[in-house]
């Protein structure tokens, strides 16, 4: 695939289901069929109908997932390290960089973002790999602002081992990652399990890598990146050894002389361990987890250990490269990290069907069918703690079979249940298996994480080698009520787990009413989740937590009427529930106070106002802004769909009414 640019006994019951013959939307409650639609009648349909336009004839829908210009300065990098450049992917790539730097001559990783240092290194060494000049003036601003951020001494660690691969750093001043991880027992801390999937991926690989310590022949120097290039890497003290901070610095000292004298046998069969660990998570398409980063970095591991680049393994895993690249009209070349098709899918059938799409529309049909044919019926990494639980989870991505996500499973579920597919019993024995998966994947809390049962070891974090995001995989709010919301939609919501859920969530409520986002920005993300999981398990709209959230809402409601927040909320409470006003953001606020009984309120007028106001002719909205995240302030993601999917199933919700009706969900 080439990317382009884009009922259970017991549940409360759907929304009445649109007349057989209705070839597109059911006309809201109440209007009767001589009443002129609203302007939020009209928004919906012209959404509805653009949504329906850009399914794929296969059934799913997936936009553009647009992160930050490291993806494409570390695929020149990789292409330069096996050395598999050509002239096209370079110009279309060195296009996209430099679109996206700032008159200051850095680059941020998200729209309106401060400069990031790390990112602006890169993207200034893909432009010297490209061709451009260290003294054109866009490449001074960048060389100049970076040694004064400290220079390349102060960036990431994965930044420093892409130029390591190249002589540009010395690997003698990296965090060591022997590969003899691979043998720590599954119960001692800091094994591999005790690392969230995707930074599993990331470290096997990256484990071989630290032990072969290649170095490519640079094509260039770096010196205009330095403070001072006869001592590019100033000392630093260390930590107080008494601290966690100081007991992993020596850590990784003692480790740095183990590696000047191996145990050369176990050495050699942790490197195999490695590999067959990496080649066994090969995906069929190639890939590995669906996301780049842990391709990229398994690409280069296999080689180094004696792949060559026509070997089937490395030869399906480059291809599975090339489909992450997103080629625009103008020639330049974005890099996805990672692909949203079943997320898209399930979002997008969701916002169809609240919108009055009969159930039995056949978009609807195809899209369930696609996702029916996309559950996930093998083990993957999660039977490491859950063992005995039989699968039935669906991923994120085309092919990531061996980390299906629980977020993900939840949203299929909920979207499956207002589709009516001809194959009754085939739909439900999917949803009773993912429902019985999601379960199962329930932490000892009572919450849920994404892909990982109890993943919170407090280790991981400390090392000195994890300081590019978050890399492990607790239970979140947004997670949860996903899951809560789809077991209450099964007629679960009196089953203990599920009640454990919603305690949980009730005891994450932050003082100011609103809930932390974890995968998606931030409390305004948060609580558009929580709160219709909450009402649809059962809490009254007059609840005390309830009534906090909307004041929340209502107290952090923009000017125009919309709703934004700042990626930089999650570093700075002073941006809590600030920003500028979204579509998707406005959306999630929307729906959380529709689920709280809010329908009449000012606040729902002005926000359902501005999503009619900015809706473009077509049907569909613009959102420049980042409200996505992979890992909060460190790696945010601006997903192309949100901006469709989710102001149509506000929107919807508005004039059509909550999705499940349930009689507990009076005031």
């Amino acid at each position: 695939m080439t990317a382009t640019t884009d009922g259970s006994t017991g549940a409360p019951p759907l929304r009445a289901a649109a007349a057989k013959d209705s070839t597109t939307v059911t006309p809201p409650p109440g209007g009767g069929p001589a009443a002129a639609p609203t302007a939020a009648e009209r928004a919906t349909a012209r959404a509805v109908d653009h949504l329906l336009s850009r399914q794929d004839p296969e059934g799913w829908w997936k936009g553009d997932l647009q992160t930050n210009v490291t993806m494409d300065a570390e695929d020149l990098l990789l292409r330069q390290f096996l050395g598999i450049q050509d002239e096209r992917t370079t110009r279309g790539a060195a296009l996209f960089i430099r679109s996206e730097q700032r008159p200051d001559g850095t680059w941020a990783t998200f729209l309106g973002g401060p400069p990031e240092l790390s990112a602006t290194i890169e993207a200034y060494v893909a432009l010297r790999l490209a061709g451009d000049a260290p003294d054109a003036p866009h490449m001074a601003a960048a060389s100049a602002w970076i040694r004064a951020q400290g220079g390349i001494a102060a960036s990431r660690v994965f930044t420093r081992i892409w130029l390591a691969l190249f002589g540009w750093w010395k690997w003698d001043d990296l965090p060591e990652l022997p590969p003899e991880i691979m043998y720590v027992p599954k119960w001692v801390p800091l094994n591999i399990y005790d690392f969230g999937c995707w930074a599993r991926q990331t470290i096997v690989p990256l484990t071989v890598v630290s032990a072969k310590r290649p170095v490519r022949p640079a094509p260039f120097a770096l010196d205009e990146l330095h403070t001072d290039p006869r001592r590019p890497n100033p000392p630093r003290s260390l930590a107080p050894a008494l601290s966690w901070d100081g007991a992993f610095q020596r850590l990784d000292k003692a480790l740095h002389r183990y590696r000047r004298f191996p145990v050369k046998p176990l050495r050699r069969a942790a490197l195999n361990a490695a590999a067959r660990w990496i080649v066994e998570r090969q995906e069929n398409d190639g890939c590995w987890g669906g996301i780049q980063p842990p391709a990229v970095y398994s690409v280069i591991a296999l080689h180094l250990l004696g792949y060559d680049l026509d070997h089937p393994v490395l030869r399906a895993g480059l291809a599975s490269l090339d489909r992450f690249a997103v080629w625009r009209e103008d020639g330049s070349r974005m890099i996805e990290a990672c692909q949203s098709p079943v997320w898209d899918t399930c979002l997008a059938a969701i916002a169809l069907a609240d919108a009055g799409v009969a159930p039995d529309h056949p978009a609807l049909v195809k899209a369930a069918d696609w996702m029916l044919d996309e559950q996930i019926l093998r083990p993957g990494d999660w039977t490491v703690r859950r063992p005995e639980l039989p699968p039935g989870g669906w991923a994120f991505e085309f092919h990531n079979d061996n980390y299906p996500d629980i977020d993900d499973t939840a949203e299929v579920v909920l979207a499956l249940k207002r589709i009516a597919h001809p194959d009754r019993a085939r739909l439900d024995g999917a949803v009773e298996r993912a429902a019985r998966w999601n379960l199962g994947m329930q932490s000892k809390d009572g919450a849920w994480g994404a892909f990982d049962a109890d993943n919170t070891s407090p280790f991981p974090n400390r090392l000195p080698f994890c300081d590019f995001g978050e890399v492990i995989d607790p239970p979140s709010a947004d997670v949860t009520a996903h899951v809560v919301e789809m077991l209450a939609v099964l007629g679960r919501q009196h089953d203990p787990r599920t009640r454990r859920g919603v305690d949980w969530l009730l005891a994450e409520q932050e003082e100011n009413g609103g809930w932390f986002g974890r995968w998606g920005v931030n409390y305004v993300y948060g609580t558009g989740s929580v709160v219709p999981a909450l009402v649809t398990a059962g809490l009254p709209v007059s609840h005390p937590a309830i009534r906090r959230a909307v004041r929340w809402l209502e107290s952090v409601q923009n000017d125009d009427g919309g709703w934004g927040e700042d990626l930089r909320s999650y570093r700075d409470p002073e941006w809590i529930g600030r920003g500028a006003s979204t579509p998707s953001q406005t959306a999630w606020a929307l729906m959380a106070l529709l689920a709280a009984g809010e329908r009449e309120g000012k606040a729902v007028e002005r926000g359902v106002a501005r999503l009619v106001e900015t809706q473009k002719e077509d049907g569909s909205w613009d959102e420049p802004h980042f409200t996505g995240t992979g890992f909060p302030w460190d790696f945010s993601i601006n997903y192309h769909l949100y901006r469709q999917v989710f102001p149509l199933t506000a929107l919807g919700r508005y004039v059509h009414g909550e999705p499940f009706a349930a009689d507990h969900q009076e005031a």
